[in-house]
């Protein structure tokens, strides 16, 4: 096989179709350093972004998705589509790529369609448990469906499926071994439980109501709060670093370290999420988000809580959320019990196991 390939990468709109495109392409930058690369996003969105960031050349296509209701955005997406197929089209007519790569998101659609309209080799990741509209389309014609979770034979052509997990930071591997770094990193006590809570680069407002209307409850537990409140809320919840035993963060950019330094983790259950979360094996308490489609974020939690590794708890119950966590904080037994389970789901080889389905493809 030609050593200098072409790799078309088209994923986007949310982090967790941009950071597996990221980590495929590193990869395979890896094995074929001469490959050129070059990306598809929608403009406006985060990819634009952080794909120059990876150090990746990206072309933004105009489109969007379609709203659950009558919108000025939905009079426009058959014109958004037709441009962005047309420019697509335009795109991989100069590129010429040998494989094209599709992770989800808006402007996979239009990419994948004209790729596989010109006989380019495709492949598509899908990283939930509840696939979206997109990738659904794009698997009649998909040569290769790389997939997280199992019975995805509901939605695609069983033979085209392999199971490989979603790409994950490869620091993240190695977290068990940094637990005493990462809790000097947030100078936590030692012999206090601490407690993790993440809501996405953006925030959550739920999830941030339930911390802020629980913070006396935390106090009389004797843990301490490592809470990421997210970039739309940063203003609103900062105020709360006076207390004792809680640290609010904006963002927080050394996950391996955050995992480390926490006992018990409270998250949403976006795909990448729960890949990491497998891996770094710590309770969890999944409060999925309702706000997406096809509400994957729940179905994501669930396929994790129905092999008990960990609790999922639905924002119309946050109620019962002061039971729950105490119950968990003070039972190690339950702790350790979903630990174990959660871990044994991790599929830390999933980037590496893509590629080489990739390479399957090229060398056809």
């Amino acid at each position: 096989m030609k050593q200098s390939i072409n790799i078309l990468i088209s994923g986007g709109g949310t982090g967790g179709h941009i950071y597996p495109a990221i980590a495929i392409a590193n990869e395979i930058k890896l094995r074929y350093p001469d490959a050129n690369f070059l990306f598809v996003g929608a403009k406006d969105k985060m990819e634009m972004e952080k794909v120059p960031q990876a150090g990746y050349e990206i072309k933004g296509l105009w489109i969007s998705g379609i709203q659950r209701k009558l919108t000025v955005d939905n009079l426009s997406f058959p014109f958004k589509m037709l441009s962005s197929l047309r420019n697509a089209s335009k795109i991989i007519r100069k590129f010429k790529p040998d494989v094209a790569i599709g992770t989800g998101g808006f402007a996979s659609g239009p990419t994948l369609i004209v790729a596989n309209s010109k006989g380019i080799p495709t492949l598509i990741q899908e990283q939930n448990s509840y696939p979206g509209i997109t990738n659904k389309l794009l698997s009649k014609k998909a040569n290769k469906i790389c997939v997280a979770y199992d019975n995805l034979d509901r939605f695609f052509p069983a033979d085209k499926i392999v199971k490989t997990g979603n790409p994950v930071r490869q620091d993240l591997l190695s977290v068990h071994t940094k637990i005493e770094e990462g809790k000097s990193f947030f100078k936590v006590d030692k012999t206090k439980q601490t407690i993790l809570v993440l809501g996405g680069s953006l925030g959550a407002r739920k999830i941030n109501q339930l911390v802020e209307e629980n913070l006396e409850f935390f106090k009389n537990q004797e843990v301490q709060v490592i809470w990421q409140c997210g970039k739309l809320y940063f203003e609103e919840y900062k105020k709360h670093n006076e207390l004792e035993n809680i640290q609010v963060h904006q963002f927080l950019n050394r996950m391996d370290l955050t995992y480390a330094a926490s006992d018990i983790i409270i998250s949403r259950a976006g795909a990448s999420s729960v890949s990491e979360l497998c891996i770094v094996g710590k309770p969890v308490i999944f409060i999925p988000s309702p706000n997406v489609a096809e509400d994957h974020q729940t179905k994501n939690a669930k396929s994790i809580a129905d092999k008990h590794g960990a609790i999922l708890l639905k924002e119309s119950e946050l109620e019962t959320f002061p039971i729950i966590f105490e119950t968990l904080l003070k039972d190690k037994g339950k702790q350790e019990h979903l630990s174990e389970n959660i871990n044994e789901l991790a599929l830390p080889g999933a980037t590496t196991d893509i590629v080489n389905e990739v390479e399957k493809l090229l060398k056809k």
